[in-house]
């Protein structure tokens, strides 16, 4: 199977001008708690979640008008959409990430793959096995 088979393709992004306040009201209107932060051009340049928002933010008292630049990962993990899953597997479970960017031929974002998506197509053992892998940031140093 191909990442492109099993990818969400419509994806919410935001832009890294935008602000934590629109970012989270994102979330909330398409009921995700993962962005991927490009620019104009579609090009990942990063990534926003739910726990960044409430880490970076709220925990540290910034106001809703950070901008999204100040907040993101700047770590981009992604992998091609005619990749096959077993190369999402891969990559979730070496950086220990639970959602995976699909990239088209020229780099721009084509889809994502989260572990929930996996775990609907692929053997229960399968989707077990990768959950340990990404889980393994909480009892890793």
């Amino acid at each position: 199977m191909i990442c492109s088979e099993i990818m969400k393709s419509e994806i919410e992004c935001v832009a890294p001008t935008d602000s934590a306040g629109s970012a989270a009201k994102k979330m909330r209107d398409h009921n995700v708690g993962f962005l991927p932060v490009c620019d104009e051009h579609l090009q990942v340049i990063g990534t926003l979640t739910d726990r960044d928002l409430a880490i970076r933010v709220l925990a540290e008292g910034r106001p809703l008008t950070t901008p999204v630049a100040d907040l993101m990962t700047h770590e981009v993990v992604a992998c091609r959409s005619t990749d096959n899953l077993s190369r999402a597997e891969e990559l979730m479970g070496l950086f220990r990430v639970s959602r995976m960017l699909c990239v088209d031929e020229d780099g721009l974002l084509a889809g994502v793959i989260s572990l929930s998506d996996i775990a609907q197509h692929e053997t229960l053992s399968r989707a077990a096995q990768i959950l340990r892998d990404v889980t393994m940031r909480e009892i890793a140093p």
